[in-house]
Protein backbone atom coordinates (compact mmCIF):
# COMPACT_ATOMS: atom_id res chain seq x y z
CA UNK A 1 0.00 0.00 0.00
CA UNK A 2 1.30 3.58 -1.11
CA UNK A 3 2.33 6.19 1.69
CA UNK A 4 0.14 8.41 1.12
CA UNK A 5 -2.93 5.91 1.15
CA UNK A 6 -1.54 4.88 4.71
CA UNK A 7 -1.37 8.71 5.77
CA UNK A 8 -5.12 9.00 4.37
CA UNK A 9 -6.03 6.42 6.38
CA UNK A 10 -4.57 7.23 9.65
CA UNK A 11 -5.70 10.51 9.52
CA UNK A 12 -8.93 8.98 8.71
CA UNK A 13 -8.73 7.29 11.91
CA UNK A 14 -7.83 10.78 13.86
CA UNK A 15 -10.84 12.47 12.61
CA UNK A 16 -13.28 9.65 14.25
CA UNK A 17 -11.77 10.17 17.20
CA UNK A 18 -11.06 14.05 17.32
CA UNK A 19 -14.98 13.94 18.37
CA UNK A 20 -13.46 12.39 22.00
CA UNK A 21 -12.03 13.78 25.36
CA UNK A 22 -8.95 15.56 24.15
CA UNK A 23 -6.52 13.23 26.11
CA UNK A 24 -8.15 9.94 24.99
CA UNK A 25 -7.78 10.93 20.92
CA UNK A 26 -3.92 10.53 20.99
CA UNK A 27 -4.23 7.08 22.69
CA UNK A 28 -7.35 5.92 20.83
CA UNK A 29 -5.22 6.57 17.57
CA UNK A 30 -2.75 4.86 18.98
CA UNK A 31 -4.26 1.71 20.19
CA UNK A 32 -6.45 1.43 16.82
CA UNK A 33 -3.43 1.25 14.73
CA UNK A 34 -1.68 -0.76 16.87
CA UNK A 35 -4.94 -3.16 16.95
CA UNK A 36 -6.22 -2.86 13.59
CA UNK A 37 -3.27 -2.10 11.32
CA UNK A 38 -1.36 -5.36 10.00
CA UNK A 39 2.65 -4.74 11.12
CA UNK A 40 3.40 -4.37 7.39
CA UNK A 41 1.20 -1.13 7.27
CA UNK A 42 2.59 0.62 10.68
CA UNK A 43 6.09 -0.73 9.47
CA UNK A 44 5.19 1.48 5.87
CA UNK A 45 3.54 4.19 7.60
CA UNK A 46 7.06 4.85 10.31
CA UNK A 47 9.68 3.67 7.00
CA UNK A 48 7.67 7.18 5.24
CA UNK A 49 6.35 9.41 8.78
CA UNK A 50 9.01 12.49 7.32
CA UNK A 51 7.17 12.29 3.64
CA UNK A 52 3.58 11.93 4.51
CA UNK A 53 1.41 14.75 5.54
CA UNK A 54 -0.68 13.54 9.20
CA UNK A 55 -2.67 15.44 11.00
CA UNK A 56 -0.90 16.70 14.98
CA UNK A 57 -2.71 14.29 16.69
CA UNK A 58 -2.32 11.17 14.55
CA UNK A 59 1.54 12.21 14.05
CA UNK A 60 1.63 12.19 18.08
CA UNK A 61 0.22 8.95 17.57
CA UNK A 62 2.55 6.85 15.14
CA UNK A 63 5.30 8.73 16.92
CA UNK A 64 4.28 7.10 20.01
CA UNK A 65 4.28 3.47 17.86
CA UNK A 66 7.73 4.61 16.73
CA UNK A 67 9.07 5.48 20.02
CA UNK A 68 7.77 2.27 21.78
CA UNK A 69 9.56 0.33 18.84
CA UNK A 70 12.54 1.44 19.16
CA UNK A 71 12.76 1.49 23.53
Amino acid sequence: MSPDKLAYMANQIGKFFSAQKPDTIVPGIEDHIRKFWDPRMRRDLLAHLDAVTLDPPVRQAVERIRDSATA
